[in-house]
């Protein structure tokens, strides 16, 4: 019998696209509460009036980055007036580098000189506001990195208060953060705080039932009909629930048909899912301990240590084995709640011996965890 085989110039995505991370789909569910309140912060601008500043938070995966993307392709179909700036704060992680972003894509035109002064900078892109009459709406994504490198504060302060020089320049923000245990009242300071009023909009992890909806929208987007069954769609689910982050599923399938394609096959097997979740595994827990500050880094080492087969640990043993230097107790138990939010670790409260005592388990295989970190240190 004649195997049922793709060949050499066939595929099996409709659209590859689809799958990616930075992918902005067409119909985009679940967060309209979300885009409403944004358009609510905006709406002032279109009146004369000032944009209300606003903080999207929730941890990775939320749709916080596609709400924004898909909020700004409305502002640039309905008005001129407002001009929708997005920074991948990873990337622009300085006061310099924001404010150069921001001059290119308001201008259109290429990067100043690297000796162009701050001021001169700050100069250039004030003036191009006030000669054609808009209000820049910059949405500092991943705006957790600028907090990481103290340059938060600049930031906000120059855009801000940018109108105390040129009065007829206004500029709205919209903080994007993924790190829960980040405090904002602790990180803004004085000079900030009195100008920087903001409204909170918070995105929950998507329940069992969003992802499949999600994950089944792109599979009907991105791929032929019958390369991915309902089963195997109920098991990437499955993983992203274990996950908390709708990009592993959708890395996950994407890799996954990348497999069965290089074997030349039309359909996805268990074996290629599995394979899939693997390497997608690994890319979330590789983002999630680039993201990790040196006080967490040394708690997840010393966990990762104190991890075997047959042992329960509690996380009052794993607090005594720290070394010197360590975390105080308020903060140690501050990161045991962030790592499990991010799905690092599972906490428990047990009855047993003396007492009520909270045991930790590491939801990861312990030398996958040592590689990364090995990796991230060295």
């Amino acid at each position: 019998m004649k195997k049922n085989l793709l060949m050499w110039d066939q595929t099996l995505f409709r659209d590859i696209e689809v799958f990616d991370i930075s992918f902005v789909p067409e119909q985009f569910d679940y967060r309209d509460e979300q885009i409403e309140r944004l358009a609510f912060a905006v709406k002032p601008a279109l009146m004369g009036g000032n944009i209300l500043n606003t903080i999207c938070r929730g941890v990775p995966g939320t749709g916080k980055t596609t709400s924004v993307k898909k909020f700004f392709e409305e502002i640039e179909g309905a008005t001129t007036k407002i001009v929708p700036i997005h920074i991948n704060c990873q990337i622009d992680s300085t006061e310099y580098a924001i404010f150069s972003r921001i001059y290119t894509k308001l201008t259109k035109n290429s990067q100043p000189s690297s000796g162009t002064a701050f001021k001169v900078l700050i100069d250039m892109i004030a003036k191009y506001i006030e000669k054609e009459g808009v209000t820049p709406l910059i949405c500092l994504d991943d705006a957790n990195y600028l907090i990481y490198n103290k340059e938060f504060n600049n930031v906000l302060y120059a855009a801000l208060r940018i109108h105390e020089v040129y009065e007829k320049v206004r500029i709205g923000i919209i903080v994007v953060i993924s790190d829960q245990d980040i405090s904002l009242e602790e990180v803004i300071d004085a000079r900030v705080s009195s100008v920087f009023r903001y409204e909170t909009i918070n995105f929950e992890p998507y329940s069992a039932a969003e992802n499949a909806g999600i994950l089944s929208q792109r599979v009907a987007q991105g791929l032929y009909p019958n390369v991915l069954s309902s089963d195997q769609l109920d098991y990437v689910v499955d993983r992203t629930m274990r996950c908390g982050d709708i990009r592993i599923g959708l890395d996950l399938i994407k890799r996954a048909v990348m497999y069965a394609e290089t074997d030349a096959r039309r359909e996805v097997i268990q074996t290629d899912l599995e394979k899939a979740f693997s390497a997608s595994q690994d890319l979330h827990l590789s983002g999630t301990i680039r993201s990790l500050s040196p006080d967490e880094l040394s708690v997840l080492r010393q966990l990762v240590k104190l991890t075997t087969d047959d042992t329960l640990m509690t996380t009052g043993d794993l607090r005594r084995a720290m070394p010197k230097g360590a975390p105080k107790i308020t903060r140690f138990n501050e990161i045991m709640e962030k790592f499990d939010h991010l799905r690092l670790i599972t906490l428990g409260y047990a009855n047993k011996g003396e007492g009520r005592k909270r045991y930790v388990n590491l939801r990861y295989d312990k030398e996958r965890v040592n590689k990364l970190l090995l990796k991230k240190s060295g």
